[in-house]
């Protein structure tokens, strides 16, 4: 035991490396962009003799084409691509027959192209006339190009929205009046845009699986025309994947074209070195794959290169190149011209997630200790998550918890007290490319131990003779939740050198470092509700599809909660999603008990609110004269034991799609409200209901037999490769579970139109009674004024 508690404290001893780590140019270059040639030349190295350019690299000196020596270039650009130089899997020296023919045995028959491929892309990378790399570093000079090159970027500190993003709202809520006519069966020249219900759709982390199945949610939604009603979109990782394809050229905004090219180009793995080296090494595709690297490293000598940016290219050369490797569109490539396809309120603007983890050091804070009012502050950073949260959007790169962000083509630029700084030769950089930000979105591999433990915790738990080893492991879960196995990707931290100018609860490792490392968002919810709860959003309904790997122990409904609370934010349902294992039915009933005679309105207000939904049933009902369909709400039921007993189920074991509602008042206790039934809609109409969270988890169907996310072996995480036939299963089963729920969001989306538009009219009659009141007040004096003879 002693021995195991000595190695486990020199691993916890390996704390995260953060920004302020000594930056090596080189860290992680050798793994960029090779992951399976690099692998294979791992295991079967050459001589170091053989290999001249590596073992000069080392010295400081680099051998050229006709065998002379020049000064090495130090820089992370010359190293990444030195390393490419004299790879070979060939045995040399005195290599015997026998040699030859075991390496034949092992190794395919397509690794022995690999050293031809390095030595290919090794050769596009070097900045020698007419290379690859020389053009794309010619062109990123050319603002005809690169417009964005043209402009000074500036961090925008504020906590309201870009100004970019209120006009998109004003244009989008006029756009969605046509649509939500159509969805809910009404005459467009009777909605009165104010009316309008402001809905977001989220979607899950999960790699493949959240993509696919996403994919066949909002297909679904889509046909529904439901997709249409949407203001915004937020994805976390596999989510944001598909926000990123759905938005490119090859798709063109049709969820058909995404399913159709999945299956086209998901059947073989992201890092098959003949497919990826070929991408890598042919054009048109390698130009648009290899410029990110290129501006990168070659505008920004401290930059890093690591195994998230060869990540992020490989999904790159899966996703956003078509079937046939022609036709491959540049504005695919950055995230800012997915403005075109939104600037008119065309669709719903597209928000993509990443986190930074950092553990505040308030001990070491010298402004902490000087300030008057420290204490309060520590007291406030105590609360702040250690995941701050980042936000991308095609208008603005924003982090809430700082209140500051910069136009989203200015990201990849170093910037300094609030500005932008050039490069030594003068130039801007364009802005990062979207396969950087795809490895980023998706780098769940990044996951501190905590999370790597976290998984194989049931496991160490369930075998005899090992609990003593998870009682020290698990005693360690602080130190093993600071340890990033996997550095996670940098980009150049806007926030930079700008003490004093963002909230008092911005770590000072934020202002002294030039860098930030950003990681799938999933690593502190996997379900991507914070960014829909900011300020000036003003979201009524979400609707959330949930793929994650365990949606009934990753209850991530539950943890908005905090961030609520944090954020002093009104009308979020308190204690919504799947319930505690612990939580027994006897405790549930009671619970609800109470919610029911603390939060419930009066017998009018019930009255008067079932009267609308039961005037909504019958708008809907194709014959007007028809009798209202479902059952009568004209009074809750009086059985409160029967609905008590209903709400305790339901809260045991959610269903494909169940419905909540917060409540904008406080209340003196916080038991989980019951899901929305037909015996309690009547809650979405009262006139303190606050935000309506619709919850789609992606839960096995018997309309979909033989497909079960949890037990199927290809919808793992970490499986990246799909056949045709196990995404027509996973795109059927996500249309299943919609279909299960679809007259539910309806009628909710129905809800919480007529609520808002009581409310206005209520307003509206509020006002011109106070007009009224005026007009009288002001006759009243008029007429004194002439009649009084003391005037």
């Amino acid at each position: 035991m002693a021995r195991q508690q000595s190695r486990l404290g020199y691993f916890l001893s390996r704390q995260q490396k953060t920004e302020s780590k000594s930056r090596s140019p080189a860290a992680g270059s050798l793994s960029v962009l090779t992951l399976g040639a690099l692998l294979v030349y791992s295991l079967y190295p050459t001589d170091e003799s053989q290999r001249p350019a590596l073992a000069n690299a080392r010295t400081g000196a680099v051998q050229t084409e006709d065998g002379t020596s020049a000064e090495a270039d130090q820089s992370v650009w010359s190293k990444t691509t030195d390393n490419f130089e004299g790879v070979s899997l060939a045995p040399q020296g005195d290599a015997t027959v026998i040699a030859d023919k075991v390496l034949d045995f092992i190794l395919p028959e397509w690794s022995k192209n690999i050293p031809a491929y390095a030595r290919k892309l090794q050769r596009e990378l070097t900045m020698g006339p007419g290379t690859l790399a020389d053009e794309i570093w010619r062109e990123a000079h050319d603002p005809s190009i690169h417009p964005e090159i043209q402009y000074e970027a500036r961090v925008r500190v504020s906590e309201h929205l870009c100004e970019e993003e209120k006009t998109f709202l004003s244009r989008r809520k006029k756009v969605v009046v046509a649509s939500l006519a159509k969805y809910l069966g009404l005459e467009e020249k009777d909605i009165n845009p104010d009316d309008v219900p402001i809905m977001a759709m989220c979607g899950s982390g999960g790699g493949l699986r959240a993509l696919i199945a996403g994919a066949g949610s909002l297909q679904s939604t889509a046909e529904d025309g439901l997709f249409d009603c949407m203001t915004y979109m937020s994805g976390v990782s596999g989510s944001c994947w598909l926000q990123s394809l759905f938005f490119s050229s090859v798709a063109e905004r049709n969820l058909d074209q995404v399913i159709g090219h999945l299956k086209a180009r998901v059947g073989v793995h992201i890092a098959y070195p003949p497919t990826a080296f070929s991408l890598l090494t042919s054009a048109p595709t390698n130009k648009y794959i290899l410029s990110g690297l290129v501006e990168k490293l070659k505008g920004d000598p401290e930059a890093d290169f690591g195994l998230v940016d060869a990540y992020g290219m490989l999904l790159a050369a899966r996703l956003l190149v078509p079937k046939g490797e022609l036709g491959v569109n540049e504005k695919d490539f950055k995230l800012s011209s997915q403005q075109e396809h939104i600037r008119y309120g065309q669709y719903p603007l597209p928000i993509y997630t990443a986190v930074r983890h950092e553990i505040p050091d308030l001990s070491a804070s010298p402004a902490a200790s000087s300030s008057p009012a420290s204490e309060a502050v520590k007291e406030v950073a105590k609360k702040e998550s250690w995941f701050q949260w980042f936000e991308m959007t095609p208008y603005e790169f924003f982090c809430e918890e700082f209140g500051a962000g910069i136009p989203t083509w200015a990201m990849g630029r170093k910037f300094e007290a609030g500005h932008d700084k050039t490069t030594e030769d003068g130039l801007r950089l364009p802005e990062l490319r979207i396969p950087s930000l795809l490895g980023i979105w998706g780098s769940a591999f990044c996951a501190t131990l905590s999370h790597y433990y976290r998984e194989i915790r049931p496991l160490i738990k369930s075998v005899a003779g090992l609990q003593a080893v998870d009682e020290l492991i698990w005693g360690h879960n602080q130190g093993l939740s600071k340890v990033h196995p996997i550095d996670p990707a940098s980009v150049p931290n806007f926030a930079f050198g700008m003490r004093g100018k963002l909230p008092q609860t911005v770590p000072d490792s934020i202002y002294d470092n030039e860098y930030i490392q950003l990681m799938d968002a999933g690593m502190s919810n996997n379900l991507p509700i914070y960014p829909l709860l900011r300020p000036g959003r003003e979201v009524d309904i979400i609707v959330a599809f949930d793929a994650s790997a365990d949606v009934k122990t990753d209850n991530w409904l539950s943890e908005v909660e905090g961030y609520a609370r944090q954020r002093g934010i009104k009308g979020w349902p308190i204690g919504i999603g799947w319930p505690k294992p612990t939580m027994s039915a006897n405790s549930t009933a009671k619970e609800l008990d109470q919610a029911q005679a603390q939060s419930g309105p009066s017998a009018d207000q019930k009255l008067a609110s079932a009267q609308v939904n039961q005037a909504v049933r019958h708008a809907e009902s194709n014959d007007p004269s028809s009798p209202a369909p479902g059952p009568d709400l004209s009074s809750p039921s009086n059985d409160k034991e029967t609905q008590v007993e209903k709400a305790a189920q339901a809260a045991h074991e959610l269903g494909y799609c169940t419905v909540w509602v917060g409540c904008t008042q406080e209340r003196s206790s916080d038991p989980p409200p019951p899901p929305i039934d037909d015996t309690s809609s009547w809650r979405l109409m009262e006139p303190d209901a606050g935000i309506a969270v619709v919850y789609l988890p992606y839960l096995a169907n018997d309309k979909v037999p033989g497909v079960d996310p949890a037990t199927s072996e290809y919808m793992s995480t970490w499986n990246f490769v799909y056949t045709p036939e196990q995404i027509e299963n996973a795109v059927a089963l996500a249309r299943a579970n919609y279909s299960e729920g679809r007259e539910q969001i309806r009628a909710t989306v129905r809800a919480v139109y007529e609520r808002k538009k009581r409310r206005r009219l209520e307003r509206e009659a509020e006002a011109k009674n106070e007009r009224r009141r005026k007009r009288m007040r002001l006759g009243i004096v008029n007429k004194l004024g002439h009649g009084d003879h003391f005037s």
